[in-house]
Formats: C-alpha cells, structure tokens, sequence
C-alpha cells in the first residue's frame, strides 16, 4: 500500500509540473507579444491599435464571415487567432486606404496572419467556402 502511495504521488507530482510548464510556456509567449518593440508599442498594442481604428468598417456579413474563418481554430486559442487576424485585416485595410472591410481584405489578411504550417487546414477552409485561391497563392509562397 505505501509503495502505490508513493508511485500515485510522484506520478502526479510529473503530471503536476508538466502541466505547469505547458501553462508557463503560453504565458512567457503573451509576455513576450507584450513587451514593447523599438517603436515604444507591442505586437498586442498594434494589433488593438488596428482593431479600434478600424472597427466601424467592419459589416455584419464580414464580422460573421470572419468568425466562420476563425471557427476551426480550437475554442481556447480562439480569441487570440481572431484578435491576430483582425488586426493584420485592419493594417492591411488602413494601409489599402479602404473606406470598408471587404471580403477579399479578410481573406488576405488572414492568409498572412496565419502560421505557414497552418496554410494546409486556411486552403481547405477557403475551398469549402467556394473561394477561388489563385489571386491569393503569392502570399501563400511568401
């Protein structure tokens, strides 16, 4: 019974510290998102600065196309990938002089705010939206 004890105790004390260092590795990475760059603002600054600038060009169809974009995205990283997506859409937006956000504008901007290793499941995606890739494969290359 004392040696079941003691396997039940540091087998748990393992699933404990590895737990801990899994949690401790995506709280050093938002650190680091916040910790400012040469220009005085983080990566999270910009990415709010273009959400708030640009929030009144956002239509309902291109809000609820985005989340459709956003929905495979597992729910707990959710909100991080739709606030990395939105901002790199309003960059582009404001950066294209654009007066809305437009269908073609989304799709760009998630292209590039996506991980390259992600681009398999971003086609896959966009083809079962019915959305023609050619125009968009440069920055899939990039």
């Amino acid at each position: 019974m004392n040696t079941a004890f003691s396997i039940f105790i540091v087998g748990w004390t393992l699933i404990m510290v590895g737990l801990l260092a899994i949690g401790g590795y995506f709280m050093f990475r938002k650190f680091l998102k916040r910790l400012p760059k040469e220009d005085g603002k983080s990566i999270i600054d910009w990415e709010e600065y273009y959400i708030e600038k640009t929030k009144n060009m956002w239509g309902k169809e291109e809000k609820a196309f985005l989340e459709e974009l956003v929905s495979p995205v597992p729910e707990l990283f959710r909100d991080i990938a739709r606030q990395k997506i939105a901002g790199k859409i309003g960059e582009l937006a404001l950066e294209k002089k654009k007066k809305t956000i437009t269908q073609d504008i989304i799709i760009e901007g998630y292209i590039i705010a996506t991980p390259k290793r992600d681009h398999k499941f971003l086609k896959k995606t966009l083809d079962e939206k019915n959305i023609d890739l050619k125009p968009y494969q440069p920055l899939f290359d990039q």
